[in-house]
Formats: structure tokens, sequence, C-alpha cells
């Protein structure tokens, strides 16, 4: 009786590196626009004048974990996915496999603050507004590889 040995190179969801770029900027875009809805409820529950604080605190944040964090990290996936030569890769490859990790973790720790946060959501709000604003910017990276590739 022969065993048949399964391929499991057959399995891997392959796809054009193109793929890659359009998925990483769905899944920041996700992310940050997921982040911004839970922040903008936390926000409706307090008075106006603390509403305009907390929101201007949220895009100063915003901009500077855009511009020292995910604006880099876009960019260092962008050059990390055009430098693989495979004609199908690997659709989990959007991420560094090193980053799965840390992205559980920041999953994981965004839903504790959510549920068991000693810090009152409105401040809470103020931090999720920041990154998620960051993640959705930084989406924008990916998407405008993908147009500058097409044209050229």
């Amino acid at each position: 009786m022969a065993i048949n040995r399964v391929n499991w190179k057959n399995l891997k969801p392959g796809v054009k590196n193109i793929w890659l770029y359009i998925l990483a900027g769905l899944v920041w875009l996700g992310a940050g626009l997921l982040l911004i809805s839970f922040a903008s409820r936390w926000f409706s529950v307090e008075p106006v004048s603390t509403t305009i604080w907390l929101i201007l605190v949220g895009l100063i944040l915003a901009a500077s974990i855009y511009r020292f964090g995910f604006s880099r990290l876009a960019k260092k996936n962008i050059r990390r996915i055009s430098a693989i030569a495979n004609e199908r890769i690997c659709l989990f490859a959007f991420q560094e496999w090193t980053s799965y990790p840390l992205v559980a973790f920041m999953m994981s720790l965004g839903i504790y603050l959510r549920i068991y946060a000693p810090i009152p959501k409105t401040y809470l709000a103020a931090m999720y507004l920041g990154i998620g604003g960051a993640l959705s910017s930084a989406s924008i990276h990916y998407f405008a590889h993908v147009i500058h590739t097409q044209r050229s």
C-alpha cells in the first residue's frame, strides 16, 4: 500500500505580490478604522469641551505614531515585499513572520484595556484615536505603491 505524501507547497495560498500590498493596506486601514470607531463611541459620552481636547491629543498622537512608527514600518514592508522574487508569494507574507506575535500581543492588550482598564474609556479613546489614525494614514503607502506600480 503506497502512502501519498502531501505536497505542502500546493497548500500554500500563493498570490502575486501586488495582492500583498492591497491586503496589507486593507488590514491596516480596517484595523485603524476599527480603533477610530471605538474611540468615537467613547468620545460621544463626554462634554464637548473635554471631547475637543481629547481629540486634539489623539490627533497629535496619530501624527507622531505615523511619522516615527507606522509610516516607516509600511515603507519597510513595501521594500521587503518588492524584494521577494517568487512569482507567487504566500498570502500571509504581507507582514513579516516575526510581526505576527507582536500583532497578537497588541490585539490582546487592546481587548484587555477595553474590558478591564483602570483608565477611563475617554482617555483610552485618545490613545485609540492616535493608533487608529496612524494605522489608517500609513495604509495609504500600500495603496499609493499599488497605483504607482500599475502606472509604470
